[in-house]
This record gives C-alpha cells, sequence and structure tokens, in this order.
C-alpha cells in the first residue's frame, strides 16, 4: 500500500520560503510520478510541479515557474517543495500525490490521474 506523509507546512510573510517534504512508502520508488497539487477555499485543485522518479525530470507550472523547485532524495524516498518568493495567492492546502506511470507536462492539470493522496500540509502567506 503506497503511503505518502506531507510535512513543512506553515506561516511565512510574502517574500519568504518553506522547504515542503512528502516521504514515501510502499512502492518501487523509482518507477512513479509524484506530484504536488494544491487547493485554496473554494477552488479546484491545482498542479504544482510533478517528478519522473526514474529520470528525475520535472514539470513545473507557470503559475510558479521561476519561484518554486521540485526534487527527490531517492535514498530517502522523499520528494521535496522548494518554494521561494511566497506570495498570497500560493496560500492552500498542498497536497504530495503518486502514481504508478511516467508523467509528463499534461498531468497537471489531471490530478484525477493520480491514485495516491497524503493528508496535505497548510501553507500560509501573508501580506
Amino acid at each position: 500500500q503506497v503511503q505518502l506523509a506531507e510535512s513543512g507546512g506553515g506561516s511565512v510573510q510574502a517574500g519568504g520560503s518553506l522547504r515542503l517534504s512528502c516521504a514515501a512508502s510502499g512502492y518501487t520508488y523509482s518507477a512513479y510520478c509524484l506530484g504536488w497539487f494544491r487547493q485554496a477555499p473554494g477552488k479546484g485543485r491545482e498542479g504544482v510541479a510533478v517528478l519522473n522518479t526514474g529520470s528525475g525530470r520535472t514539470y513545473i507550472a507557470d503559475s510558479v515557474k521561476g519561484r518554486f523547485t521540485v526534487s527527490q532524495d531517492n535514498a530517502k524516498n522523499t520528494l521535496y517543495l522548494q518554494m521561494n518568493s511566497l506570495k498570497p495567492e500560493d496560500t492552500a492546502m498542498y497536497y504530495c500525490a503518486a502514481d504508478d506511470s511516467y508523467c509528463s507536462t499534461t498531468y497537471l492539470a489531471h490530478p484525477d490521474d493520480f491514485d495516491y493522496w497524503g493528508q496535505g500540509t497548510q501553507v500560509t502567506v501573508s501580506a
């Protein structure tokens, strides 16, 4: 059973930084698509970044490109989301997701393609 556990959320002022972590277990880490999604109150789930664990290739949403980076530590089976220059509009619940496929940029727009989800970690950015 795939399990994902996010951590690292919190409250920060605009312009600040946070690093989210997603500890993954229960599958062959080197053969999955992992992703970060976020959901603000009253809005749908938005793709932030996805990463192919085998190749390390990443795809970043235009809304956060240049500010957010996604990376992995294979030895720790952990996915990271480094968020810099945070803005109030980045405020949301951030979720880690996994799917046993090779992801592409289209996966950012299709959260339903992911079979496994963490519980989420809240990020709040104040002006």
